[in-house]
């Protein structure tokens, strides 16, 4: 207890400083760490120790940490195939859900708890907004795009305070511009070229804000494959884009060349006012074909982590600084890259590579970051070890194939390094651990083929190492003290069972969200608690659930 209070004491002065030094008053979002509705609530909640949520963070009294269940999300109009849950997101009280698969034929968005049953839109996709009220979670909005159509597969999703950013791979549109506003291209001349919208809150009303497309659409890029909002920028990952490019082009043109088959690309956007414009069009300075840059992005302030699990290069240690390895000799290795901006400009920082790098790792195929901190998951690498190593090696044992692993990269000044090797600790092959999200101090990362029949969550340093339920998956979530990291609880649902590929992670504070896009049960709507439907009569329906740690 004393050391709690001292630590309350020493919190509340860092606090004060600041917030009295840092905080723009005129600033009205509650969960903005610059208001000062947000430095008003933080200080009497540490002051009280009070331990209901608060914009995804919870104040305890020191005591261990554990983590529970808070709900189970199933849509309102869930059916068949819709794979919701595919792609979660969320921030502070706010969880944003995508259905790829979803069929409705709406073009309107839907404030409130209700969704369209209509499936004459095949894999049209939708989005679902759900927020929180003490421990209670509850739909706020259903959202569809204006020129919704069979096959855009809207849902890819990532959500910034009260802004949400929404890919649909699918998109067939040949627009070149950015359209500010509420509508978007009918046009389906190019097939799979992809577009992304941005959607709004004011209030609890959800409102179209604007309508993106690439600068250099090409049949089967897929912008909006990938996406990542922080603030006022936007990050849009397009992995089967073509060009040759291998610069970085600031501004808001891209390549038209298409002689580098799915080398990859990724587009910046920002935000002035209500209207968005383009800022970067970012490219590998190794670019070559089928490296499929843009398979994973990530932004945190000023500084963006773009994964290319395809990349070829055998090369163990990191670059620090705007140049990559051009070797190819260790097919799908995978590559991260690490990009700053100073100002309106945007430049290669570091060049990311696992020190147990080998073919077919597909190191980068999941990235996240959170201020100084990085991770990477490398869904291919195949050791056996059951271990954490916190440090700048890794095992290079290749038994256990594909069973996964995640990497932990700081930064230091410029320099990025290696501060920890995460594996699972029942590491089996196959599963495919890697999954990432990370906030502050703590990742979560999933492995979506993990096999446990386990139903419960393990607070602690252990998991299940049965194998009779394939593919059921799992999460773990791993907390940071110093420079180490140590494993504090594996996450199961209640209902697991094979085949749901339970595992697709988001992190805000101390609440998590995971995907099991291939859940199967027929309910409709949300269970605040800890329980789950057990029925099988809406395969691949798709669920998500909640866990908060107290």
């Amino acid at each position: 207890m004393k050391l709690f209070q001292f630590m309350k004491r020493f919190l509340l002065l860092t606090l004060f400083f600041q917030f009295h030094f840092c905080v723009n008053p005129e600033l009205n979002n509650p969960c903005d760490p610059r208001s000062t509705a947000y430095r008003n609530t933080i200080l009497t909640k540490i002051l009280i120790a009070d331990n209901t949520s608060f914009c995804g963070l919870r104040f305890t009294s020191g005591s261990s940490a554990q983590w529970t269940q808070e709900a189970y999300i199933k849509a309102p109009n869930s059916e068949t195939n819709d794979w919701f849950g595919e792609s979660v997101s969320i921030s502070g009280d706010t969880i944003v859900v995508g259905a790829i698969f979803e069929d409705s034929n709406q073009t309107t968005i839907s404030n409130g708890g209700t969704a369209s049953n209509d499936n004459s839109a095949s894999n049209s996709g939708a989005a679902y907004v759900y927020v929180r009220s003490g421990t209670n979670w509850s739909q706020q909005a259903y959202l569809k795009t204006p020129n919704a159509e069979d096959g855009d597969q809207f849902g890819r999703v990532s959500i910034s305070a009260d802004t949400i950013v929404v890919g649909a791979n699918g998109e067939d549109s040949n627009q070149t511009t950015i359209t500010n506003g509420s509508t978007a291209s009918l046009d389906n001349s190019v097939s799979f070229s992809g577009a992304v919208y941005v959607f709004v809150r004011s209030g609890t009303n959800w409102s179209q804000q604007a309508y993106i497309k690439a600068p250099n659409p090409g049949g089967n890029d897929q912008f909006g494959r990938v996406v990542s909002i922080d603030g006022d920028t936007i990050v849009v990952g397009s992995f089967f884009e073509d060009s040759n490019q291998t610069t970085i082009t600031n501004g808001n043109t891209a390549s038209l060349d298409n002689s580098a088959t799915d080398t990859g690309a990724v587009y910046v956007f920002v935000r002035s006012g209500t209207n968005w414009s383009q800022q970067a069009y970012l490219k590998a300075p190794n670019a070559n074909d089928f490296d499929i840059f843009g398979q994973s992005v990530s932004i945190s302030g000023d500084t963006i982590v773009v994964g290319a699990y395809f990349e070829d290069s055998n090369q163990t240690t990191i670059t620090n600084g705007n140049t990559a390895s051009t070797d190819n000799s260790a097919t799908n290795a995978g590559a991260s890259y690490v990009f700053v901006r100073s100002g309106t400009n945007w430049s290669l920082q570091a060049y990311l590579k696992a020190p147990n790098i080998e073919a077919g790792d597909r190191f980068g195929e999941n990235v996240s970051i959170s201020g100084e901190t990085i991770v990477i998951g490398a869904n291919g690498e195949d050791s056996n070890q059951t271990t954490i190593t916190n440090g700048i090696t890794a095992s290079a044992d290749n038994s256990a194939t594909d069973s996964g692993a995640a990497y932990v990269f700081v930064r230091s000044g410029t320099n990025w390094l290696l501060q920890s090797y995460l594996k699972a600790p029942n590491t089996g092959s196959g599963d495919q651990f890697g999954r990432v999200s990370i906030s502050g101090n703590t990742i979560v990362v999933g492995a979506i083929f993990e096999d446990s029949n386990q139903t419960t969550i393990t607070n602690g340093d252990t998991a299940s190492n049965d194998n009779s339920a394939i593919e059921s998956g799992a999460a773990y979530v791993y907390v940071r003290s110093g420079t180490n990291w140590s494993q504090q609880a594996y996450l199961k649902a209640p209902n697991g069972e094979v085949g749901d590929q339970f595992g697709r992670v988001s992190i805000s504070g101390d609440t998590v969200v995971i995907g099991a896009n291939l859940e199967d049960s027929n309910q409709t709507g949300i269970t605040n608690g800890t329980s789950a439907s057990g029925n099988n009569l809406a395969v691949d329906s798709g669920a998500a659930y909640v866990f908060v740690r107290k």
